[in-house]
């Protein structure tokens, strides 16, 4: 199946009081990078992560995000400096006594000193609970990839549809190169005749050997029979499962390379424009092939 290197999936899961939201996007890039953004409570699963995202994913730009709320994954407790509270309250009351303040302590000064009150977070190393989570990250990572699979599915069918166009104008070539040959053979004999028709002293036999030479530099049979097998060695691998992106994307460059040599070795007009509608065709699958896996 082929697959885009675009997709993307978001679900969240429940258990106890966690609530757990995971979310992959994927885009294009030569080769498989992942980006884990998650939190610091789950930096010990991180290759685990990644395992499963190696699994279900051969190229691209994979981020994860995960965003954990709930007491499972982690214990909280307020800590209570006592010693500085009390030596805070003694401080403060000689504070009074020294100037003769009055009143009582408003409450707000007690909270507003960060350095009274500590929250502890303790991590919960619960497998379960690990297990859980690695689940959920597969889970979206299934929709992900049936997303780019959908995908991918439109991009080959658009594709193979100018493949199908790239074919039928090889074949056109291909039907009319015996005919542009012999005339082009043709018009390099009479050209040269016309320069040397008052010296009767050339020799004729090599005169076209030297005619055929020029006109054999002009046959473009191999780049055609190479490009009919860069086509079916396209369909061939465009069938096949896997990342096959960066192959197709070699093919095209070659059937480009092939198409190319045909234009300049062609004078006649009509190949020509046979040749501007190949590479036309061969650009807009370059781009589509761009984001197939």
């Amino acid at each position: 199946m082929v697959r885009s290197m675009t997709g993307y999936g978001s679900e969240t899961f429940h258990r106890g009081d966690m609530t757990l939201t995971v979310e992959i996007r994927t885009v294009n890039s030569r080769f498989l990078d992942f980006i884990a953004k998650i939190p610091r409570s789950l930096y010990e699963l991180e290759i685990e992560f990644k395992k499963i995202i190696q699994t279900y994913f051969e190229r691209g730009r994979v981020e994860l995000y995960i965003s954990a709320k709930g007491s499972l994954l982690e214990e909280r407790s307020l800590y209570v400096d006592w010693d500085l509270m009390d030596e805070f309250f003694k401080q403060l009351g000689s504070v009074k006594e020294r100037y003769d303040l009055k009143g009582d302590i408003p409450i707000s000064i007690i909270t507003a000193m960060d350095e009274l009150f500590q929250i502890k977070e303790e991590k919960r190393a619960d497998d379960a609970i690990h297990q859980f989570i690695l689940n959920s990250v597969e889970e979206v990572a299934k929709q992900v990839q049936r997303s780019r699979e959908t995908e991918g599915a439109f991009i080959m069918k658009d594709i193979l549809k100018r493949l199908e166009n790239v074919e039928a104008d090889v074949e056109r070539i291909d039907e009319m190169k015996e005919l542009v040959h012999s005339a082009y053979h043709e018009r390099i004999k009479e050209r040269i005749e016309a320069h040397l028709e008052d010296n009767s002293s050339v020799d004729q036999n090599h005169l076209l050997q030297e005619i055929a030479i020029l006109a054999e530099k002009s046959d473009i049979t191999e780049e055609i029979t190479r490009l009919f097998s860069h086509l079916e060695h396209f369909k061939q691998t465009a069938a096949q499962s896997g990342a096959i992106g960066r192959k197709l994307d070699f093919i095209i460059q070659e059937m480009h390379r092939e198409t190319n040599t045909i234009g300049a070795k062609s004078a006649d007009a009509s190949i020509s424009e046979l040749v501007v509608q190949i590479k036309s065709n061969l650009e807009k699958m370059k781009e589509q092939v761009q984001n197939i896996e």
